[in-house]
C-alpha cells in the first residue's frame, strides 16, 4: 500500500498495529539490504581469501596500500576469530535484519536491533582502521570497502527512521 499524506515525497506505508505503524521514505528498504548485501559480498571475499590463503587478494601492494600485509597481520583476528569472519556474520545478520517484513514491521523494536548493531559494527570498523594506521601502517582496500558500508547502513538507519512519518489511521480521515 501506498498512503501520500499530503506529502510529496516517494513513501512506503508500513501495515501493522496502529500504534505502530508508519509511512517509510520508498528508498530506505531497498538501500538498506542492498548495502548488507554488498557487505556480506565483500565480507565473503575477504573470508575465503582468509582460509584459502592462495595470496590472490586482488589488491596492490605499495608501502601505504597493501591487502596482504593487513589481513595476515596480528589485527586480522579479534579473540582468536578471523576479523573478515566476523564481517561476514555481521552482514549476514543485517541481510536478514533489513528483509522487506522486518523493516516494514510495526514499531520500533527491528529499528532499534538495527541501529545498535550498525552502531557496533561502526565502532569495530573504527578500531580496525586505527590498527591499520597506527599499527599495521597499511590499508587494505577491501577491508575500506567494508568500513564505507558500514558507515553509510549506519547512515541509512539513522536518516531512514528520521524521514519515517506516522501514517495516518483511517479513522482520522
Amino acid at each position: 500500500m501506498s498512503g501520500s499524506g499530503g506529502s510529496t515525497r516517494s513513501r512506503t506505508r508500513v501495515s501493522g498495529a496502529p500504534t505502530g505503524e508508519r509511512i517509510l521514505p520508498r528508498w530506505f528498504v531497498p538501500m538498506a539490504l542492498g548495502l548488507a548485501v554488498i557487505g556480506t559480498l565483500l565480507s565473503a571475499y575477504l573470508t575465503y581469501e582468509h582460509y584459502t590463503q592462495n595470496k590472490t587478494l586482488a589488491c596492490s601492494a605499495t608501502a601505504t596500500v597493501n591487502c596482504a600485509k593487513v589481513t595476515e597481520s596480528q589485527w586480522s583476528s579479534f579473540l582468536g576469530i578471523p576479523v573478515a569472519l566476523l564481517g561476514l556474520g555481521f552482514f549476514l545478520v543485517m541481510v536478514v535484519l533489513c528483509t522487506p517484513r522486518l523493516m516494514r514491521a510495526p514499531g520500533r523494536r527491528w529499528d532499534a536491533v538495527r541501529l545498535v548493531l550498525a552502531g557496533v559494527g561502526l565502532a569495530f570498523a573504527l578500531y580496525l582502521v586505527f590498527a591499520e594506521l597506527f599499527h599495521i601502517g597499511a590499508i587494505c582496500l577491501w577491508c575500506t570497502a567494508v568500513h564505507v558500508v558500514t558507515f553509510l547502513l549506519l547512515l541509512t538507519f539513522i536518516f531512514g527512521q528520521l524521514l519515517a512519518e506516522p501514517a495516518p489511521h483511517d479513522q482520522d480521515r
